[in-house]
């Protein structure tokens, strides 16, 4: 049997509360933002994720949740994709593209989840903002939340991929804020919620498609004539055979 199709639908997170949805914790599927990590091993880092045409950073597009519970290795399983920003590079011949996918896994049994599915409920707190830092200690980019294994020269506290996000960065604040006490701790220990590198974020809403007939219908898909027939009353239905019973002979 053939399996099901499912499909996708932006959709805006609802109220300023609704990004609790798209934190790693709830396995979210979504557009743009930064990306949710589902585990912290295997991440990919600044070069694989470097445009294969123009070598400027991808930005993340999209992320789907798609777990294989009957493979104990890949209970939790999410699939990322990487775009270029820059429209050339889709137009430009060469082996390597401007899209990037990865994929990271973890079982039913971590030690980063637990076993029982997370609540439909908004927690009772604010939803936390994007991490600046993984629970390994590993560093986050301020700028598109992937690796960030470069630091300020100056403050040594934000993070950066590279060095293309770190002059973003300096150019959107950092500059004024970096190493000047109290506010600038503050200012470096939060992501902003966006800039003008990350995609608009949405979430993903799945959905199985309705099939186009009923599954207890005689009436057979690719037959045109049968599909009309059943449209009509069984006066017209009683016509319509007649008719098609003249034109045979």
């Amino acid at each position: 049997m053939a399996a099901g199709v499912e499909l996708g639908f932006a959709a805006a997170a609802e109220g300023p509360g609704g990004a609790w949805r798209l934190r790693s914790a709830y396995f979210p599927s979504k557009v743009g933002g930064r990306p949710a990590w589902l585990g912290e091993a295997g991440l990919p880092g600044p070069a694989a994720l470097r445009c294969g045409r123009c070598q400027q950073p991808c930005a993340f597009l999209l992320q789907l949740y798609a777990p294989l519970p009957h493979r104990p290795a890949a209970f939790h399983r999410t699939l990322f994709v990487f775009a270029c920003r820059g429209a050339a590079c889709y137009r430009l011949p060469g082996p390597r593209g401007p899209l990037c996918v990865f994929r990271n896994q973890l079982p039913r049994r971590n030690d980063t989840y637990p076993e029982e599915p997370p609540p439909e409920e908004p927690p009772p707190d604010p939803a936390p903002a994007p991490p600046r830092r993984l629970r390994c200690g590993a560093a986050l980019c301020r700028v598109c939340g992937c690796l960030g294994p470069r630091a300020c020269g100056r403050c040594r506290r934000a993070a950066y991929c590279g060095p293309e996000h770190q002059a973003l960065d300096w150019r959107r604040g950092h500059r004024r804020a970096c190493g000047k006490g109290d506010a600038f701790i503050g200012y470096s220990d939060s992501l902003p919620e966006h800039n003008e590198f990350l995609f608009p974020e949405y979430e993903i809403l799945i959905e199985p498609e309705e099939p186009e007939f009923p599954a207890d219908s005689n009436v057979d898909p690719d037959d045109e004539q049968g599909a009309a027939d059943t449209s009509k009353g069984p006066k017209e239905q009683e016509e319509l055979r007649a008719t098609g019973s003249a034109g045979k002979k």
